[in-house]
């Protein structure tokens, strides 16, 4: 699943390099957080959040005949104060 995402999203934004897919396990779910350079968030997301949901959508499906549950969130890094 982690391969499918970011071939998805890197395929979307225009800095496919400074994207990077992490899993991450709560609760018995596995949950993907997706970072990515701050100019490309809006067109992950895209109107209204079609895309991204379009995408979680996919993600739950493909998860689900597998057996597992998955589900994927965007972490923004705040840049260092100094």
């Amino acid at each position: 699943m982690q391969a499918f995402l970011e071939f998805v999203v890197k395929g979307l934004v225009q800095f496919p390099d400074a994207v990077s897919v992490k899993p991450t396990d709560r609760a018995g779910m596995t949950v993907y957080e997706l970072r990515l350079d701050p100019q490309d968030v809006g067109k992950v997301i895209g109107r209204q959040g079609q895309t991204i949901n379009a995408i979680r959508s996919l993600l739950t499906a493909g998860s689900a005949k597998k057996g597992i549950r998955c589900s994927m969130e965007i972490v923004e890094d705040k840049p260092a104060k100094g």
